[in-house]
């Protein structure tokens, strides 16, 4: 049916057929929302991993030794936002989830960096004063993307949730 600009309806009815119209069901309104909040945290998590990479080439520009757990960091936060924004755009949960999961052993990593080096011993032994702004933006940036990581995994449960089939009474 052709619409009748003036007046927003199709033309050929009066609006009262309004109940017999085709309505998007709200669990599938709620996909597309949980897609839309996904990437814009995915797109958050790359700024992040950004900021981590910079981070680890301005350490090893002064001469410090390759953190692998860095490097494993990085490595599988990029593969999480590849495999993350794959399974975004054709929502498939099989992919929603290793995102989930390959993310947070990034997270894991960046956590793991931090307790192994000299910043947290420097914390134990109280010695804030020696204390680096390199260090202190490391620490920040690690306590940003284990918030950044809870909140990814509650958008993305939310998702799957959503879209995985009703139940069924029995």
């Amino acid at each position: 049916m052709q619409r009748h600009v003036a007046s927003g309806r199709p033309s050929g009815t009066d609006g009262s057929d309004f109940s017999y119209r085709m309505v998007v069901e709200s669990r599938y309104q709620r996909v597309a929302e949980g897609r839309s909040r996904l990437a814009r945290l995915i797109l958050v998590q790359a700024l992040h991993l950004v900021a981590g990479g910079l981070l680890l080439l301005l350490s090893l520009s002064k001469g410090a030794a390759v953190n692998k757990f860095a490097v494993l960091s990085m490595a599988a936060g990029f593969l999480a936002i590849v495999v993350g924004e794959l399974g975004r755009m054709r929502t498939m949960s099989v992919l929603l989830r290793l995102y989930t999961s390959l993310s947070s052993i990034a997270v894991a990593f960046s956590v793991t960096c931090i307790i192994r080096s000299e910043l947290f011993l420097k914390v134990m032994k109280q010695n804030t004063e020696a204390i680096t702004s390199y260090e202190m933006l490391d620490a920040v940036r690690v306590a940003l993307g284990i918030l950044l990581q809870m909140v990814v995994i509650a958008t993305t449960t939310r998702l799957l949730q959503n879209m995985s089939p009703p139940k069924r009474a029995s």
